[in-house]
């Protein structure tokens, strides 16, 4: 089965990673935590998850990115959003899990953990928990515009435990879009879906130091944007912990951080 974050050529030969003086502190960032939510349109349970969703996708302390799967598209709708490649992922989670099956909503919180998407104390709890527990993200991620690139900059490793290898995962994500299902378990129901995952690339490797990557702008949709996760991955491939992330949004006057926008509401 193909990973959703193995990297496309065409893709990478545009990606040029670079190493240079490390971003000041006050551009780079901590959010308070990634939350992953696995969807459908197809799914009667998980428009609940999806409302839920939107309030932590327009929260500037949070990554949330919204992967919609195929799998309920017998059920008499196809998912107008739905990707094969966000299935695969489901599924290599839960090869980390150790999990026999996927379930719709679920939210994976920080690649570690997996919680029913529909329920805000459960998702909150998770986040509290694995705060406390030292396994929040740990390493400072930055993106801003230079020209028609984006940089990306990391910085290092909190303590020599932390060194870790970790994927730099770019996930590209389209623009809040209502959609109004006209067959199906939701028959009827128009809900407007945030960050949903079009594409999942892998840019470079991290290796415990402040590292900069560059990525041509063009790649996020207008007024979609793209998050970056620095991710532990297994040998087998399997998607791990996160130790770092952040997202930017593309509006019409360029490229700016999704905090920045929930800020301005």
């Amino acid at each position: 089965m193909k990973l959703c974050f193995v990297t496309r050529l065409a893709v990478l030969a545009l990606v040029l990673p670079t190493i240079g003086a490390a971003a000041s502190a006050r551009d780079l960032s901590r959010p308070n935590g990634v939350i992953e939510l696995f969807t459908s349109q197809g799914c009667s349970t998980c428009p609940p998850a999806d409302k839920l969703f939107e309030e932590f996708a327009t929260d500037g302390k949070l990554v949330a990115l919204a992967y919609h799967v195929d799998y309920w598209d017998y059920l008499g709708w196809r998912d107008t959003l739905s990707n094969p490649d966000s299935t695969d992922r489901q599924y290599a989670y839960s090869r980390s899990f150790g999990t026999r099956s996927v379930y719709t909503p679920q939210a994976v919180i920080n690649g570690r953990i997996h919680v029913n998407g529909a329920k805000r104390n459960d998702i909150v709890d998770a986040l509290a928990d694995l705060n406390r527990a030292g396994e929040g993200l740990s390493v400072d991620v930055a993106i801003h515009e230079n020209g028609d690139s984006l940089i990306i900059e990391t910085g290092n490793a909190d303590k020599p435990a932390q060194a870790r290898k970790a994927h730099v995962v770019l996930v590209f994500f389209a623009p809040p879009q209502s959609v109004g299902m006209q067959k199906g378990e939701n028959e009827g129901r128009t809900i407007t879906y945030w960050n949903s995952v079009t594409d999942v690339q892998t840019a470079g490797v991290w290796r415990g130091e402040a590292t900069d990557y560059e990525i041509p702008a063009d790649k996020i949709a207008e007024n979609g944007g793209c998050a970056v996760l620095l991710q532990v991955v297994g040998k087998d491939g399997a998607p791990g912990p996160i130790l770092g992330a952040a997202v930017f949004r593309k509006t019409l006057d360029g490229v700016s951080p999704l905090r920045e926008d929930s800020a301005a509401r």
